[in-house]
């Protein structure tokens, strides 16, 4: 299986970047990962409702860019649907059987997903009702992924 994830922004802190690494590692073992980062666009803290949107189409055409026809899109939206742990290996495994092994994740940047992306996007999935900066985001997908190879495998995973 091949697992993209596409996020808007470059990670800076050096404890993500280590935690990334890590879990890339860890994957290595159940699937081929690529991480996407595209640029995120420069904004004031105080925005228009029509700029913000412009920011977030800028940022959406560039990770529509990246994103090839037969892949299937997961995008993280804090409206997406929340699972467990479980559920979500469930769902992973479900891909792999309908022959769906190429699954691209997006994290958008700080306001959030273009709806364009959205659009594309075969489903969504929420971590929570809570914002979090997207590098964490990223950190925390990676971990859930590994997890859900884990419980697919029947490995041992902390509970």
């Amino acid at each position: 299986m091949k697992i993209t994830i596409i996020s808007v922004g470059k990670i800076k802190e050096k404890y993500f970047t280590l935690a990334i690494e890590e879990y890339r590692k860890r994957l290595s073992r159940y699937c081929t990962l690529n991480l996407i980062e595209v640029a995120d666009e420069k904004a004031p803290e105080t925005l228009s409702d029509k700029d913000m949107n412009i920011v977030k189409k800028k940022e959406g055409d560039r990770i529509l860019s990246k994103i090839k026809d037969p892949q299937h899109v997961i995008a993280l939206a804090i409206e997406g649907g929340q699972r467990s742990s479980v559920e979500f290996a469930k769902e992973i495994e479900k891909y792999a059987i309908d022959g769906k092994s190429d699954i691209v994740f997006v994290i958008g940047g700080s306001l959030g997903i273009h709806k364009d992306v959205l659009n594309r996007a075969n489903g969504t999935i929420s971590f929570s009702k809570m914002t979090f900066p997207h590098q964490l985001m990223k950190v925390v997908l990676l971990e859930q992924v590994y997890r859900g190879f884990r419980i697919i495998r029947g490995e041992p995973y902390h509970k």
